[in-house]
């Protein structure tokens, strides 16, 4: 029960209208009022916060500094790092294949040769015309 009027008083004190008054220190004179809440100033806060942070991505997006995340390159870094990726895996495929005709020649000059016993069983094409 005690914990329900606590929780409604600090609601309550959200709510709660205060005056902040700016004045000239030399005149004393009023220079502007505002009639604030703790929840207008939250809300105004939070707003700010989240427009900053907007702010803030949308220049590194959008903007040239975004070449200065680490690991962003620019479009032709990609490109060049794209084309050289795709020569050098093809460069591993003619190794590869270059290796294996070698061992095959090896195997051969050395008389390790291994028939084939498998049979082909070619099927019969009718090549006659109707």
């Amino acid at each position: 029960m005690a914990d329900d009027k606590h929780k409604g008083r600090s609601l309550d004190r959200l709510n709660h209208k205060y005056r902040l008054v700016i004045m000239n220190d030399d005149t004393y004179e009023e220079v502007t009022a505002f009639r604030l809440s703790r929840m207008s100033v939250y809300v105004a806060l939070s707003t700010l916060f989240v427009l900053l942070v907007a702010i803030t991505v949308a220049t590194v997006v959008f903007t040239p500094l975004r070449y200065y995340i680490p690991g962003y390159g620019d479009l032709k870094q990609r490109k060049e790092f794209l084309q050289l990726r795709m020569r050098a895996d093809s460069l591993e495929r003619s190794i590869v294949t270059r290796d294996q005709y070698l061992d095959n020649l090896k195997n051969v000059i050395g008389g390790n040769i291994q028939l084939d016993t498998n049979m082909l069983k070619v099927p019969k094409v009718d090549n006659s015309t109707y």
